[in-house]
Parts: structure tokens; sequence; C-alpha cells
């Protein structure tokens, strides 16, 4: 097919067009910094394509994202604690290929609206927690490692648990964003072979689609970059929770 047919197979709605440069612009909002959307980008998606070949989409889309954000953000990557999750995080990311790969696409489907109800849980906790005191211990951060490589393969849910993770680390804004970004840049390369080779979510057809949103991409990192120091109040992020928890629970009813 050329390219046009190959973009027309995709029989997609002005509705769900919308939609998806809507999620794919805020990917690229939430790699210049603006944490605590990337839920809703899994969910949009998910609801457009199905739960397991969404994924195999949104894939190399953060894979583009990571690129601007380790370029802009790199001078101030903290590189011993990539060095400390990396290992669990690679052991998580083999367990998730795994699983992911033999399951149906119903339980993928509850598996994913279930990280994304936990997780939501997990950041409502922590933003309402008047104690600042989290482990920071060697077990801390292993289970950490182990599930933010478990849910990044699973669904690209990993952002919630590396947040937890580097709030308790203390890390100031700069550091926490290029510190993720350099750690999700290297998950989400890694993780392209197990799309590519064995749950085959990835594809010519698929990257086509990819290519004509990499410009809402960009778009969105640097409006992202111009208003990153704004987004941080906190009714902001009680309705980016209250948003998320929705999407999980109707992607678990759906």
């Amino acid at each position: 097919m050329s390219y046009l047919e190959t973009l027309q197979s995709y029989d997609l709605t002005l509705l769900q067009g919308i939609a998806i440069c809507f999620a794919v612009f805020l990917l690229g909002l939430s790699k210049s910094g603006i944490k605590g959307i990337g839920i809703i980008i899994v969910v949009i998606l998910a609801f457009v394509f199905g739960e397991k070949a969404s994924t195999g989409i949104l894939l190399p889309l953060l894979v583009v994202a990571d690129v601007f954000a380790v370029i802009y953000y790199n001078r101030h990557t903290q590189w011993k604690y990539i060095i400390k999750l990396m290992p669990l995080v690679v052991i998580g990311v083999l367990v998730g290929a795994w699983i992911g790969n033999d399951i149906t696409e119903e339980a993928f489907k509850h598996m994913m609206a279930i990280i994304i109800i936990i997780s939501v849980l997990i950041l409502a906790y922590t933003e309402n927690r008047k104690s600042t005191d989290i482990p920071s211990s060697g077990w801390f951060s292993g289970i950490m490692g182990f599930l933010a490589g478990f849910t990044t393969m699973i669904g690209n849910l990993a952002g919630p648990i590396s947040n937890v993770y580097f709030l308790a680390m203390r890390l100031p804004k700069n550091e926490f964003i290029g510190t993720a970004a350099w750690l999700f840049f290297i998950v989400n390369v890694f993780k392209l072979p197990f799309h590519f080779f064995v749950w085959k979510t990835i594809s010519k057809e698929t990257l086509i689609l990819n290519s004509v949103l990499v410009p809402v991409i960009i778009a969105g990192f640097f409006v992202g970059v111009a208003i990153v120091k704004l987004i941080s109040n906190v009714n902001y992020r009680r309705f980016i929770l209250i948003v998320t928890a929705l999407g999980g629970v109707a992607m678990l009813i759906r």
C-alpha cells in the first residue's frame, strides 16, 4: 500500500483523529516536564486503537519525544539514580513482555485499567500525604524499578511510579525532568524489539501513522517548555488525578 492508502486503512473518524492529535500533543507536553498527564494519553489511544495495539503505536512516539527531552534537559541528569534503578527495570520489562504476550486482549485491558487506577491512588496518596519521609533504601529502589519496568512494558504506564521514586529522592524540578527523560529514553529503546518481534504491535503501517504525528509532538514539547513553570498548582493536579481515575474505571468496565 502507498503512504496515503496506509493512513486511510485506519478508517479513523474526525473525532478519533482529533482525539489522537490531542493525546500526542499531551505527550509532547508531558515530556517537556509537565507531569501527571501521561495516563490520559494511554487511555485515549487505548480507546481508539485497542489496549495492546495502542502500546505499539505509542512507543515510537515516546522515543521521539524522549529525544527532545534528553537534548533539552541533558545537563540536569543525575545518572546515579538511573544506574540504581536500571537492573530491576530491565527485569520488570522482561516479565511484562512475557506476561503481556500470552494474555488475551480482555485480560490485557483489565490489567491496564488496574495499573492505571493503582497509579492514580499512588499519586493521590503522595499528593495528599503530610509526611515527606519516603524510604530511599535499596529495597525501595528495587521495588520501584521493577514496577516501573513492568508497567512501562504492559501499557507505557511507568510515569506515576517513577514520579513517586524521584520525589522520594528529593530531586529538584530540572534534575527530576532530566533524569526521568534519560531513564525512559533508555527503557523505551530497550522495549522496541519486543514490540517488533514478540508482540508484533509495531509495523510499517504503525510507523507511517507515527510519522504523521511527529510534528504534533514537537509542537506540544515546545509549548510545554514555555509554560512548565505555570503548571504546578494543586487544582490542576487534582483535575488530572480525577480525569485519569475516571479513564481507568471506564477502561475497566468498557
